[in-house]
C-alpha cells in the first residue's frame, strides 16, 4: 500500500478540505457551526494560525490557513479541532447534535482524513479563493455567494475584493477551475 504523504512547508498557505462522517449534515444547525467556530479559535489561540478564508456547508468545509514562518504543523491543528468538536458535539450538546445523527448510534463525526493543497503564488489564492465562496451556490444552498451567512464572503465584499453580486452571474465564477473535492 503506498504511503500518503503530505507536502509540508512552513509558513506556507494551505487550501483544505474537511468531511463529515458519510457526509451527515451535521453542520447544517447553526450552532453547530458556532460551535466548530468556537473550536477553530481555540486551537489557533494555542497553536497559532490564520484563516484568510473560509466556508462551512451542512456536510464539508473549505478554508485557506496560512501558517506561522517556520510552522508547518497543520495535521495536530486539524487533529485538535475535530477531537474538540467532536467531544463537545457528541457531549450532550442537544442544540448542536444534527437531527440525521440523533438515535442512530454513530460515533462518527468526521471523516479520518482531510484534503490539503499548497497554494503557490497568487494566482492560485484566488482561484481557492472564488471555489471557496462560490461553494454554497454550486451545492445549489443559495443562488449567490453572499446569501450564504457561513462564509468570509461577506468580509471580502467590505473589504472591496468582490462586488455583492459576485457570483450570481454563471460567468462570474472561474469556471477553469475544476476542484471536485467533496
Amino acid at each position: 500500500m503506498p504511503e500518503y504523504r503530505r507536502a509540508r512547508i512552513p509558513g506556507g498557505t494551505y487550501f483544505f478540505t474537511v468531511v463529515t462522517y458519510r457526509k451527515h449534515p451535521i453542520l447544517a444547525a447553526d450552532a453547530a457551526v458556532e460551535l466548530l467556530l468556537e473550536c477553530i479559535r481555540s486551537v489557533e489561540v494555542e497553536h497559532p494560525f490564520t484563516t484568510d478564508a473560509m466556508v462551512v456547508l451542512p456536510d464539508h468545509l473549505h478554508c485557506i490557513w496560512t501558517l506561522p514562518e517556520g510552522d508547518h504543523g497543520f495535521s495536530e491543528r486539524w487533529r485538535q479541532i475535530k477531537a474538540s468538536f467532536t467531544r463537545a458535539y457528541l457531549g450532550g450538546r442537544p442544540d448542536v447534535v444534527s437531527p440525521s445523527m440523533r438515535g442512530k448510534g454513530e460515533r462518527g463525526v468526521w471523516q479520518r482524513r482531510f484534503w490539503e493543497h499548497v497554494i503557490r503564488d497568487e494566482d492560485d489564492f484566488r482561484r481557492h479563493l472564488d471555489y471557496i465562496h462560490y461553494n454554497p451556490v454550486k451545492h445549489r444552498l443559495v443562488e449567490r455567494p453572499m446569501q450564504w451567512k457561513h462564509s468570509t464572503f461577506r468580509s471580502f465584499v467590505a473589504k472591496g475584493a468582490y462586488p455583492a453580486d459576485w457570483g450570481a452571474n454563471e460567468g462570474d465564477y472561474a469556471v477553469d477551475m475544476d476542484l471536485d473535492l467533496e
